[in-house]
């Protein structure tokens, strides 16, 4: 079992945010925080381009991989590919509402069928000597909280279950959209804390409506790590606290244009790779919330960064229109 300090703080697995440049990036504000892929499919995995899908730079450890899938056998074949790949913690979504992971039989839906998701556990387990956690809601629809989610965890840590991260609403996969399902069930920290008391050796991590660094601090008197995810991605400077605050070091850099003169030589070098200015630059757009030039370093990059054949030098651009002053305060 992974050493509770591991799991103190996490960045949370976004579809199409947390790709490996939003990655790279949020490494550069934190060393200590774990960080996770997008989910991705056994299907996908074992049948795609493993190398496009899989691919991550060797700053981003510790980087866990998110699966998603209710098959055992493709769950731990996929769970073996990653582990191969160097990933350091295999993740199984049992949370996501969206229509085609319902009809894939995977994510949300898998809260009512604890004995298959303790089977894919078991089956990860067998395959990798990495850990494998679960990330889970509290229910789904009609479903009772207090049963369903001590049901569902008890079951996946029987089966080997590393750690459990705990989404702290329900889902409810008819009358809600995705979207709504991130906002409209109401949000109970409280049962994620009882989860804990019933189960004091296993590492329970919440995850949910969490704004802020001084809001993960409560949490963790409750729990043993939090989980941060449109905060972490929508004001990044956010994660700059973390090192700090969390666990008493340094953070790695003092301001956001710090984090990006580090950022430079990434960028230039997967631009070198063909990639596009675009699609590391969106991951920007919250670097300076807040602060004086905030406005024009987004529409500098909304305006220029898509261009084909857009270089860093757009970006450099950008940052000069944020003031040197609010750069230093939005860190501080």
């Amino acid at each position: 079992m992974l050493k509770y300090q591991g799991y103190r703080f996490s960045v949370a697995p976004m579809m199409d945010w947390t790709d490996r440049h939003c990655r790279v990036f949020h490494r550069l504000m934190t060393r200590r925080s774990r960080l996770y892929t997008e989910m991705l499919t056994t299907g996908a995995i074992i049948h795609g381009d493993r190398r496009r899908l899989l691919g991550f730079d060797p700053s981003e450890h510790p980087v866990a991989l998110q699966l998603g899938g209710s098959d055992p056998g493709d769950l731990a074949t996929a769970a073996k590919i990653g582990e191969d790949f160097g990933y350091d913690e295999i993740n199984l979504n049992v949370g996501c509402p969206s229509d085609r992971v319902k009809d894939g039989r995977f994510g949300a839906c898998l809260m009512a069928e604890p004995a298959l998701v303790a089977d894919g556990v078991a089956a990860m387990k067998r395959a990798v000597n990495i850990p494998v956690t679960v990330k889970c809601r509290i229910g789904i629809d009609d479903q009772d909280p207090e049963v369903a989610l001590d049901v569902l965890a008890r079951s996946v840590v029987a089966a080997g279950a590393d750690a459990l991260i705990v989404h702290a609403r329900k889902a409810w996969l008819n009358g809600l959209s995705p979207k709504e399902n991130r906002d409209i069930p109401p949000l109970d920290y409280d049962r994620v804390y009882r989860l804990k008391a019933a189960l004091p050796d296993v590492p329970i991590i919440i995850n949910g409506g969490i704004g802020s660094i001084a809001e993960a601090k409560r949490h963790l008197d409750h729990v043993d790590g939090v989980m941060l995810g449109r905060a972490a991605y929508q004001e990044p400077w956010r994660l700059l606290d973390v090192d700090p605050e969390l666990f008493g070091e340094a953070a790695p850099y003092a301001t956001m244009k710090d984090v990006f003169e580090a950022m430079f030589p990434y960028i230039e070098d997967q631009l070198a790779q063909g990639a596009r200015l675009h699609s590391m630059t969106r991951h920007f757009v919250g670097a300076f919330h807040g602060v004086p030039g905030a406005r024009a370093f987004r529409r500098h990059l909304a305006e220029r960064g898509v261009r084909p054949g857009a270089g860093v030098d757009v970006l450099r651009d950008a940052i000069e229109l944020v003031e040197d002053r609010a750069a230093a305060l939005v860190a501080a």
